[in-house]
């Protein structure tokens, strides 16, 4: 579903902050020096946003949304559609700020763009699937109605590894369900993770001031975000610390707010000793490389039973050696650079941590500027870094269960708790082994990177609070009123 952009202009002015439908510069002394993680090159500088021109956004948004949640549903759902209409007109425009600017491979583009766009035409189905209920009461004379309205102004912070779709997943449903929105991208895809998207809103016909996108540095205008008296939700996805600051942040103000958080993950990926050895294998190598590792959902731990622990450990490192790692253009890359230097740093101390730990490298090779190869580590064991924490990388150890009871333990040895996958030909002991993982979301004969936007989407434990799409997000980002009617006077004690 692609078309060429000869028919249209290129969109333009990504060095400006988009407030109150209006695009403006920012007033911070401070800019935002947007590169390629590929080759360095400067794809754009925006002059950041101050803690005042973040106020303007949301007294905009707050002024918006009043006239906007009394639109009726095939008006709301109209907007939604024509985003769609945009989307497909500029897929290519799309792809190609995705893949300069996130590092995203050309395949896993593909994939974004499709997953926000299949989030776009939910959303669009949203505005007709709220609906109220009457209430019986005990009282005589009295009637109860529950409205389900807009929770107001939502607050959306979003992630770089998925920008465009995670992105997408927080403010086409707020807007779809009578929201406005104000939105911090995050400062390594300020344009894939929300100018971009500002610019397909404007393009569809969105009122001024619904949706507002504010560039900034944290530590100007990142509390604020959360802090400020406005917004009654906030919607972040990113690292579980920082998840943690937000929650904290948002019952520390004048109001407590809703928080909608999806954090890190720590996600098994089990291979038990009756699996499809070819279709595991196949699995595990896409479920882990794709988008470098640097996925929330990224296959994180690979643990295998003892009984087929060494075949494989086989057939995985030989599919590994055959992903070409470079130029995220090119169709055949399988493996695009790491998003910055920070990452790359990080990614570098867990091998040197890995091998000092004891675990076992067999794959390996040279780091390219920030092109990581793969690293694959054997007898990987619970007590060590790479079994415990998060990798966000190209990094992956395989761990040896004794028994289908070991790794169902090791599975769940973890503060996480979003995806996972399980591989078996028993459906039946699939299902059971699935429903003892303590997770959001767990895939049998399937990666655990799976995102489908009528299933619910989000985490356990450490990996956050609430459900992205669907039925869910439609409950997360309304609220309820109870309205009663007192028909006839009532008998009062006194």
């Amino acid at each position: 579903m692609s078309n060429n952009n000869n028919t249209q202009n290129i969109y333009s002015d990504f060095d400006r902050q988009f407030i109150a439908g209006e695009w403006i510069e920012g007033q911070d002394n401070s800019v935002n020096t947007d590169t390629n993680p590929f080759n360095g090159e400067t794809l754009v500088e925006i002059q950041q946003a101050t803690e005042d021109q973040l106020d303007e956004a949301y007294q905009a948004a707050s002024k918006a949304q009043v006239e906007w949640a009394k639109k009726t549903p095939a008006e709301r759902a109209g907007l939604l559609y024509k985003v769609v209409e945009v989307l497909d007109q500029r897929q290519d425009e799309i792809v190609d700020w995705l893949i300069k600017e996130s590092g995203s491979t050309r395949i896993k583009a593909m994939v974004e763009f499709g997953t926000a766009r299949a989030i776009t035409l939910e959303a669009a189905t949203m505005p007709n699937r709220v609906h109220g209920e009457t209430r019986p009461s005990k009282i005589p004379g009295k009637e109860s109605f529950v409205y389900r309205e807009p929770i107001g102004v939502i607050a959306v912070i979003s992630p770089w590894n998925f920008p465009f779709h995670l992105t997408q997943r927080s403010i086409a449903p707020a807007i779809a369900l009578g929201n406005a929105v104000v939105l911090k991208p995050a400062s390594d895809t300020p344009v894939t993770g929300g100018l971009l998207l500002a610019k397909i809103f404007e393009e569809a016909g969105l009122p001024k001031g619904l949706l507002n996108v504010v560039v900034g540095a944290g530590s100007e205008i990142g509390d604020a975000v959360v802090t400020h008296d406005v917004p009654r939700l906030v919607s972040f996805t990113g690292s579980t610390p920082v998840g943690k600051h937000i929650g904290e942040l948002a019952s520390s103000g004048k109001y407590l707010k809703k928080v909608a958080l999806e954090l890190g993950g720590n996600n098994p990926f089990v291979v038990l000793k009756d699996a499809n050895p070819d279709n595991a294998v196949k699995a595990a190598v896409f479920g882990k490389f794709l988008h470098q590792g640097q996925i929330c959902i990224a296959i994180n731990r690979i643990i295998v039973e003892d009984a087929i622990y060494d075949d494989f450990v086989a057939r995985f490192t030989e599919h590994v050696k055959t992903l070409e790692v470079g130029d995220p253009n090119n169709e055949d890359t399988a493996i695009g650079p790491i998003i910055n230097k920070d990452q790359l740093e990080s990614l570098q101390d867990k091998i040197t941590k890995a091998v000092d730990e004891g675990a076992n490298l067999i794959i390996s090779g040279e780091i390219e500027g920030q092109l990581v190869p793969p690293h694959v580590f054997t007898e990987v064991t619970a007590d060590m870094d790479l079994f415990r924490n998060e990798i966000f990388g190209p990094l992956v150890g395989i761990i040896r269960a004794k028994d289908e009871d070991e790794a169902l333990a090791l599975a769940n040895d973890t503060e996480y708790g979003l995806s996972s996958a399980v591989f078996t030909e028993d459906m039946q002991k699939g299902l059971r082994f699935a429903r003892g993982i303590k997770a959001g979301m767990t895939h049998i004969n399937d990666i655990t990177v799976n995102d489908e936007s009528n299933a619910p989407f989000g985490g356990e434990k450490n990996s956050g609070l609430g459900r992205f799409n669907g039925e869910w997000i439609l409950e997360e980002f309304t609220t309820l009123h109870w309205i009663s009617v007192q028909h006839k006077p009532r008998d009062y004690p006194f």
